[in-house]
């Protein structure tokens, strides 16, 4: 027995109207799927937005290539996942690195021995170093995609440049005077390979740390590091005491030196009054010889004879009575 029916044939106006509900709800599902699916799309394409911090830099990858190398801060549209992704990197940050004693392995994450930190000097003596290297990242595309670790390669990098430097330098120079000159060396020349590596980064600064010679050796280095100290202050003592001394030994000079123009002045004008009484006795001599000759030997007498232990009497004078008197 078949089931009977509950609905009434469409028939007149009651049919129209069923047929017109029917249209109408088929209407409405299409209008609502084709909702859903705007809706759905305008949320993909909104997901697309992104936003870059004011010390960051953003790189675009859009099926499979580099689309934008350098995004800048702001907010940003680029096609969703999975056609295109989007990689922040930290532009402004600085990044430090150690190399050198006790610096962890840069792979493996572990202390390396001291013997990695050894370099050969110039004059054929080891010696200790530790760097401390300071760095950003200067180009956000390179960074990611040119080096596998940037951080190893900058580590060994500095390394090799590092010895390079040491070993055109003295010991006693990089002990001493030639740290400066050593951290702008080894800035430069391994800035100069990682532009040539294409890595991406910019060292800002490189600082040693330290810079001793071995345990072994460190007792001796300690005692020519004394007597270069006694040498250099006995050098500093020997300045001071010529610094005096030689203002007072320019003094002297000089008070002798003007001792001996007074007494050349002197001599000289006492000759040229010589001459000119010379002068003048020879006029006179001219005029009255036998005058002259008179009173220049009563005046030679008169000056020799007071030195003399000699009595000059006249004949027939009492020459007891003259002693007594």
């Amino acid at each position: 027995m078949e089931p009977t029916s509950t609905h009434r044939p469409l028939r007149g106006e009651d049919g129209r109207f069923y047929r017109a509900l029917d249209r109408a709800r088929h209407l409405a599902g299409k209008w609502g799927r084709a909702r859903w699916l705007a809706t759905c799309a305008a949320l993909y394409l909104i997901s697309g937005f992104y936003f870059v911090l004011a010390d960051q830099q953003a790189v675009v990858i859009a099926f499979g290539k580099v689309r934008e190398r350098r995004v800048p801060p702001g907010v940003h549209w680029t096609w969703p996942c999975p056609f295109s992704r989007v990689e922040k990197l930290k532009v402004l940050e600085t990044k430090r690195l150690t190399v050198g004693v006790e610096a962890p392995d840069q792979v493996l994450g572990r202390a390396t021995g001291d013997t990695s930190a050894q370099f050969l000097t110039g004059d054929q003596n080891i010696i200790n170093i530790r760097l401390a290297v300071q760095y950003r990242i200067q180009d956000p595309a390179r960074y990611l995609f040119n080096t596998r670790d940037v951080s190893s390669l900058l580590a060994r990098t500095v390394e090799s440049t590092l010895s390079s430097v040491v070993a055109r330098r003295k010991v006693d120079d990089l002990l001493t005077t030639g740290k400066v000159i050593v951290q702008q060396g080894v800035q430069s020349a391994s800035q100069e390979l990682l532009d040539r590596y294409g890595c991406g980064v910019s060292i800002s600064s490189i600082s040693i740390e330290s810079m001793a010679p071995p345990g072994e050796v460190l007792d001796a280095f300690r005692e020519v590091a004394n007597a270069r100290e006694d040498r250099e202050r006995i050098k500093r003592e020997a300045d001071s005491y010529a610094n005096q001394l030689v203002p007072r030994a320019r003094g002297e000079a000089a008070r002798l030196m003007a001792e001996a123009a007074g007494y050349c002045e002197g001599r000289i004008n006492e000759a040229e009054g010589d001459a000119a009484r010379f002068t003048s006795l020879a006029a006179e001599y001219v005029k009255a010889r036998e005058t002259t000759e008179a009173r220049l030997y009563l005046e030679t007498m008169e000056e020799v004879l007071p030195r003399l232990k000699k009595i000059v009497v006249e004949p027939g004078v009492d020459l007891d009575l003259v002693q007594r008197k």
